[in-house]
Formats: structure tokens, C-alpha cells, sequence
């Protein structure tokens, strides 16, 4: 498999791009090249990409495209579509792509055709699905669910409740649906607060059904329903479904595994909201939607697996991204979504992009040389504007921003949506092109104030457009950043698709719980400061001083 690295061909052709980069501004782009809005804005899948506000030219795209290919891309692609494991640290493949794949699409894992076996649980989705919301399906006491509460945490729980906010206007409003994730007991005492046992139904994710933070919320779950119930504990099974591969560890929690949802190890859990982990999400908006938002998702896979590097939207986003990134220096950016439902979209985002290439190895075991996953973040507009927008025009850190914009609302209310797009389209120019102090001190403004009202511009952003936020389109959004963090991932060598990083204080807070339940004071054997802090809690814990000094 190919890498490449600061020594190589393909990378010192972008490095001296990008210092001419640095010497020029996106002004003298624009009024280089009068076509260049066309040249830079590509369309597919029902996106529209304009990237002409980053710092693209001809040459820097082709030298992308060429880094790109030195790295093995189009390759790469092709192993990922053909189930290859390519997630080489823990011997998987990589397909999430299957989720969403036609019924006579054929991808083998161990000489196995994957996609029937997709499709078999997605008509098993779909069949539970129509019972809740028809209200066949019933709790112990006879009624129908009028709510449903999805526990998970990351992958289980950020996909599926970003899906929910943004499609929520496609949603059974005769549902109610929460999301509980933090082990904080204030996540689940919140959740349910208003909620009635008898018509409450838990979605319970977890693959292996031994998720601390998951099961240590649905034994708690278990418990309410149990209290509500007189403590019948056949009432488990009709308030409770699984979505894990752990038969026996469901069936001892009480779950009937008939109602056990499966997924596979070849979908990581920041890749999964297609899977049975987007249960609540079918229930909530109904499987033909459901559908819908998979086939955006798969004209995206098919658009990122045909089209050209150079016009290949997913392959430029992340080319880009690595642009900023590795070359120019940024390293943060900004997700801003100028519509409500996409409120969420940003908090996926930061586990996509951060979990997958927040990584300081390469496939090889060698450090990587340059910068790689940008700190992503991000709010929706307009409220960011009167928040953190001024960093972004004035603050001495360069951004690098996505707008997502709907051409149509889901609510027309007289000037709203010109007004949200209006600002959206402004704040991108604002960024681009700035304001110079001539220009102020010509509006009469006080010599001492010119510095002030200035903005330097030249910070570069990419608007994406869809149509409107249906479920279709939100599958595209999601495929575009999934192969984008893809393309990311094979320019720096990296592995996307495992999390190492998130094991080591798992592992700690296993040891350190048993030390802060001890009745009897325990040898602690860690460093001054941790040592001191679990000797602070287990203070408050027995009933002494709660002051922190």
C-alpha cells in the first residue's frame, strides 16, 4: 500500500503551492480569474460544493489530485467498496457503504455476500417499526409506546440523535423521542422526567451489551420500569429492545432476543447510523423515509467511487481539509449549518472527523510528519454569528469554515429564510475578502477606531447546498464527510477507522471505581494528584466535607 510523506514527490509539489498560497489572498484570486465561481463549485448526488473561497487554484487541485494518487486513493476506494480490511489494526473490513447498498449488490466478507444479510435487518427494522407507530406493538399494561428513548453512547447515541433533530419535521409527532448517553445520572433523570413507564419504550445499543456507560443507564431503565410495574419482570420484555449481537447477555437483562436488532464488527459506531443503530430513527420518520435518506447516502458512495478526483466532491473536501490542515497551518474547523434542524450536525461531525484521523501513527507504526485531523466545532447560524463569529473575522487564528445551506425551507415564514440565507452568503464574502482600512477610514470613521472595524479577510470557507433538508439529503451530507474523513485518512497514511485513544481511561476509571466504592480505605496507587482527588470524593461520598479547597 502506498504512503507518502514530506520527502515525497507528490508532497513537496503541494508545499511549494501552498507557499505561493501564503504570499497571495483570495482578493487577487477572484479578480485573477472571472470565471473562477464556476471553475471551483461542482454538483452531484444533489450537492452543490463551492470552494471557491479556499484556496484553490488549478495548479494547487491538480497537485492535490496528484498527492492523492501517490497515496493510493483511487485504490484505497476500490478495497473499501470490495470489503478488503483495511482497517488493518483490528483485521476488519470497512463497510458502512453496505448499509446502504441495492438489494442485488454483491460485497463479501470471508466469501460471504454481506448485503442480503443488511437487508434482512433492515425488513426486521422496518416490521417493528410499523407496530410502534400503528400502535400494535403494546407495554405490559396494555398501551401503546408514545415514547421511545434510545440509550447508546458515541456512535449509538450521536448518530442517532443527530438524525432525529435534523429529520424532526419528518418525524411522528405522536411519538416522543429522547436520547440518553452520559452516565451523569442527571442524563437519564432528565430523559424520563415526564415520561410514563406504561407507554415507554428503551432502545438499548450496545454491541457487546456491556457498555459501562450504556448498561449502567439501562439497569437503571430497567429498575424504573420495574417500579412502575409492581415488579413484574415480564414487563422487561414488552418496554425494552436490543440493538447488540450479544444473545445471552439480552436475554439475561430480559430482553426477548427475538427483539434483539444485530450489526456487524465491520461497522465501526461513527459510521453506523444506517445500521439497526438508526432503529429509533426508523420509528421515528418510518422505514420509507428511512430508505430515502440510505439512497442519498448510496448516491454518494457511488458519485465518491466513479467521479474524478478533480471533480469528485467527498475526494476535494478532504483534499482540502488535508490542504488547510497539513499545509497551511489551520487547526480547527468550522462546521456551520444555517438551518435549525442541523443543530447536531457538528457534534456528529466532531466524532467522525476527530475519532477517525485523530491519530499521531501511521499505518506503519511511524509518526506522521505533518498535522492531521483538525479540531472540528461548530453551531448553527445565525445564532454562532453573535457568539464566536468574531474570532473567526478578527481573531489571530485562521478557521477554515463550512457553510451548509438549504435552497428551500421546511417553514416558510415571510423573510426568515432570506434572511438566514442572506446572512449565510455574507458571512462566507466577509470571511473571503474582509474589509481594509482604507475602506473604513473612507466611511469617516475616527483614525483611532480604523484598526478596530478592520477585517483582514482572506480566510477561506466552502459552501455546501442541498435542495432541503429531507431525509435524502441528509444521507448525502453524511456520506460527502464519511469519504471525505476516507480521503483524509489515506493522504496522511493513517488508520480512520480504529480509536485506540479512547481505551486508555476507560481502562483507569475501571480501577478507580472499585477505589471510590470501598467501604474500607483502599492503598491507592497512583500519581499524588489522582490519589488526591479520589480521596476528595470518597470524602463527600461518606458523608464529609463537600468544599473542593
Amino acid at each position: 500500500m502506498a504512503m507518502v510523506n514530506k520527502t515525497h514527490a507528490a508532497w513537496h509539489a503541494v508545499d511549494a503551492a501552498a507557499e505561493g498560497i501564503r504570499r497571495g489572498s483570495l482578493a487577487e484570486l477572484f479578480a485573477r480569474d472571472p470565471g473562477r465561481a464556476e471553475r471551483f463549485t461542482t454538483s452531484a448526488a444533489g450537492l452543490l460544493f463551492d470552494y471557491s473561497k479556499q484556496f484553490a487554484t488549478t495548479d494547487v487541485v491538480e497537485r492535490l489530485v496528484a498527492l492523492a494518487e501517490a497515496a493510493g486513493l483511487p485504490d484505497r476506494i476500490e478495497a473499501m467498496f470490495r470489503g478488503d480490511r483495511i482497517n488493518t489494526t483490528e483485521q476488519r473490513p470497512v463497510l458502512h457503504v453496505a448499509l446502504r447498498a441495492p438489494r442485488d449488490a454483491v460485497i463479501e466478507v470471508d466469501g460471504r455476500n454481506v448485503v442480503p444479510d443488511v437487508h434482512d435487518v433492515l425488513e426486521r427494522m422496518a416490521a417493528f417499526a410499523r407496530e410502534i407507530r400503528s400502535g400494535t406493538w403494546r407495554g405490559a399494561s396494555g398501551k401503546p409506546i408514545r415514547a421511545v428513548v434510545n440509550i447508546g453512547i458515541g456512535g449509538s447515541d450521536l448518530g442517532p440523535a443527530m438524525a432525529y433533530e435534523a429529520l424532526r419535521f419528518h418525524a411522528d409527532r405522536g411519538i416522543e423521542f429522547r436520547f440518553v448517553s452520559n452516565v451523569d445520572g442527571t442524563d437519564f433523570a432528565e430523559a424520563v422526567l415526564d415520561l410514563d413507564p406504561s407507554d415507554t419504550l428503551f432502545i438499548v445499543s450496545s454491541k457487546t451489551f456491556t457498555t459501562i456507560e450504556t448498561m449502567t443507564n439501562a439497569r437503571t431503565a430497567r429498575e424504573w420500569i420495574l417500579a412502575a410495574s409492581g415488579g413484574d419482570a415480564t414487563a422487561v420484555a414488552r418496554h425494552f429492545v436490543a440493538v447488540s449481537t450479544n444473545a445471552s447477555e439480552v436475554a439475561r437483562f430480559g430482553i426477548d432476543t427475538g427483539n434483539m436488532f444485530g450489526f456487524w464488527d465491520w461497522v465501526g459506531g461513527r459510521y453506523s447510523m444506517g445500521s439497526a443503530i438508526g432503529l429509533s430513527t426508523m420509528i421515528a420518520i418510518g422505514p420509507e423515509a428511512f430508505h430515502d435518506m440510505l439512497a442519498g447516502s448510496r448516491a454518494v458512495d457511488e458519485h465518491f467511487r466513479t467521479a474524478p478526483l478533480a471533480a469528485n466532491i467527498p475526494a476535494l473536501h478532504g483534499l482540502l481539509t488535508v490542504f488547510n490542515a497539513s499545509l497551511l497551518g489551520h487547526a480547527t474547523a468550522a462546521v456551520l449549518p444555517y438551518d435549525q434542524y442541523l443543530r447536531r450536525f457538528p457534534a456528529y461531525l466532531q466524532q467522525l472527523t476527530m475519532e477517525s484521523n485523530g491519530k499521531r501513527v501511521r499505518l506503519d507504526g511511524s509518526p506522521v510528519e505533518s498535522p492531521t485531523g483538525p479540531v472540528v466545532w461548530g453551531e448553527p447560524g445565525t445564532n454562532g454569528q453573535h457568539s464566536f463569529y468574531q474570532l473567526l473575522h478578527q481573531g489571530t487564528v485562521v478557521v477554515p469554515c463550512d457553510f451548509i445551506g438549504c435552497l428551500r425551507p421546511l417553514h416558510e415564514f415571510g423573510q426568515h429564510h432570506a434572511i438566514l440565507m442572506a446572512n449565510m452568503i455574507a458571512q462566507a464574502e466577509a470571511l473571503a475578502f474582509g474589509k481594509p482600512a482604507a475602506a473604513v477610514a473612507a466611511e469617516g470613521v475616527s483614525p483611532e477606531l480604523v484598526p478596530h472595524r478592520t477585517f483582514p479577510g482572506n480566510r477561506p470557507s466552502s459552501t455546501i447546498l442541498v435542495d432541503q433538508l429531507t431525509p435524502r439529503a441528509l444521507g448525502t451530507l453524511v456520506a460527502l464527510y464519511e469519504h471525505s474523513v476516507f480521503t483524509q485518512g489515506v493522504v496522511w497514511g493513517i488508520n480512520s477507522f480504529d480509536q485506540w485513544g479512547v481505551e486508555l481511561g476507560k481502562v483507569l476509571a475501571q480501577r478507580i471505581i472499585p477505589e471510590l466504592e470501598s467501604p474500607t480505605e483502599p492503598v491507592l496507587g497512583h500519581d499524588a494528584s489522582t490519589n488526591a482527588l479520589i480521596r476528595r470524593v470518597r470524602r463527600a461520598r461518606s458523608g464529609g466535607s463537600t468544599d473542593p479547597s
